[in-house]
């Protein structure tokens, strides 16, 4: 389960990750709550998650022909320190009482173009330290990671909002970066090939598009996990009024509410780090986007806060089978030329479409109220599951011809019939 390990320059990066990422879902709980707190608005609430993440679906492509030409540590620590100067910045505004809905919003879309570069960068650098043997079980455990600190955030952050306030969860987020920026200076990592001359930037950025367009297999990946981002995401930025206008409570349900979906999220992770090969991903991945959207219909019905407790673990499980699921089965395909700008697409369509779903769901919620928009959202996944489910077969076929035809490598698979070519879980295969 945890193999990845036995790289040191990994365990320093998932040491700092940790640390880090910890305050970032603080924050990210605490601006959910100052935003609901000073508008009591749920469109505001998805506004506020569009200006955040919409820049990396402007600019997801530009970060991911930087992340395949530059250093990626050097970009990385670039995007950390910009990060954790815009949370001080925030912190202050807070803590001084300055803080107006304006500053909010343009402090979350200065953090969405630093996402822009540093997501795709990420996603692309841990092949540099881990090799390809032990990549799909390097990504489950930065899920494991990223969802822990999901559930550890925002239970300390209730805390703080409702014993403090939101400023302070900002202040550790600020302070939590130094942890990061310390573990990748402290890597060692061996020199890395020159990427190839490009004539342009622009033209660099579209071969990422090109292969994602003639790869059907990762085109379908990818039209999926749009289709997910733009519609069941959002539930997410919908918890506040749902945790208030829904369940009666406050900031502590809405709390409770992200630690449910973190719980069910690190199941899913250590349970795909558990796995010795790929095969058989695909049916999971379908199979989790099923789950996701049942899970969601159900938790949009109920009136009972146990009970929408209980059922966001699901819903959280079902979400990280398959994000985790399809980077997996997208990197797995990708060489290694392309990485950093086949995963800005990823990117694109992972954080790049969640902005226009939360300004949608944000909008219909206050015309036809959170529950039914999450309704809606667990709807349209379980259409998107049944669509993909009857192109398997045919998907994992072209995926196991590209491999061994343009990589020779041993194949990942995205149906359980196909057998693997390797019982090694990780030859071959790539973040």
């Amino acid at each position: 389960m945890v193999r990845a390990f036995r790289h040191r320059n990994y365990r320093v990066f998932f040491t700092g990750q940790l640390i880090s990422l910890i305050g970032t879902w603080m924050q990210s709980v605490a601006q959910a709550w100052l935003v609901y707190r000073l508008t009591g608005s749920a469109l505001l609430l998805g506004a506020i998650g569009f200006a955040g993440q919409f820049p990396v679906f402007l600019l997801a492509t530009v970060g991911g022909a930087v992340a395949d030409r530059w250093s990626r540590r050097a970009v990385l620590v670039v995007t950390q320190a910009a990060s954790m100067s815009l949370a001080l910045v925030l912190a202050g505004l807070t803590l001084s009482h300055l803080i107006r809905i304006e500053h909010v919003f343009v402090m979350a879309s200065l953090l969405g173009v630093v996402n822009a570069f540093d997501i795709p960068t990420r996603q692309s650098f841990v092949v540099e330290m881990v090799g390809r043997d032990d990549l799909p079980n390097a990504i489950a455990l930065n899920s494991s990671v990223f969802n822990g600190a999901r559930i550890v955030g925002p239970a300390v952050a209730a805390v703080l909002v409702d014993a403090i306030g939101e400023g302070y969860c900002f202040l550790a987020n600020g302070l939590s970066f130094v942890a990061v920026i310390t573990g990748l200076l402290a890597l060692r990592l061996p020199p890395r090939p020159a990427p190839p001359k490009h004539a342009s930037a622009f033209a660099a950025a579209l071969e990422g598009f090109r292969f994602v367009a003639r790869t059907q297999a990762v085109r379908a990946l990818l039209l999926l996990l749009g289709l997910v981002s733009l519609t069941a995401a959002p539930y997410l930025v919908l918890l506040p009024a749902f945790a208030a206008r829904v369940l009666q409570g406050g900031p502590r349900a809405y709390g409770l509410l992200m630690v449910a979906a973190g719980l069910g999220a690190v199941t899913a992770a250590l349970t795909l780090a558990a796995r010795q090969k790929l095969e058989g991903l695909g049916r999971w991945v379908v199979c989790a986007c099923a789950c996701l959207g049942v899970s969601l219909v159900l938790f949009s019905l109920s009136r009972i806060f146990w009970l929408s407790w209980l059922l966001l673990l699901p819903a959280g499980f079902g979400m990280m089978v398959y994000m985790a699921g399809t980077n997996t089965l997208v990197q797995s395909i990708v060489p290694d030329a392309l990485r950093g700008r086949v995963m800005a697409v990823y990117s694109m369509m992972f954080m790049g479409l969640s902005p226009m779903g939360a300004l949608l769901a944000g909008w219909l919620a206050d015309r036809i109220g959170p529950a039914p928009t999450v309704t809606l959202g667990g709807s349209c996944c379980l259409v998107g599951a049944a669509v993909f489910a009857v192109r398997l077969t045919k998907l994992g076929d072209e995926a196991r011809a590209h491999l061994l035809g343009a990589q020779g490598a041993p194949p990942s698979t995205l149906t359980p019939e196909m057998p693997a070519a390797s019982t090694d879980e990780g030859a071959g295969e790539r973040r």
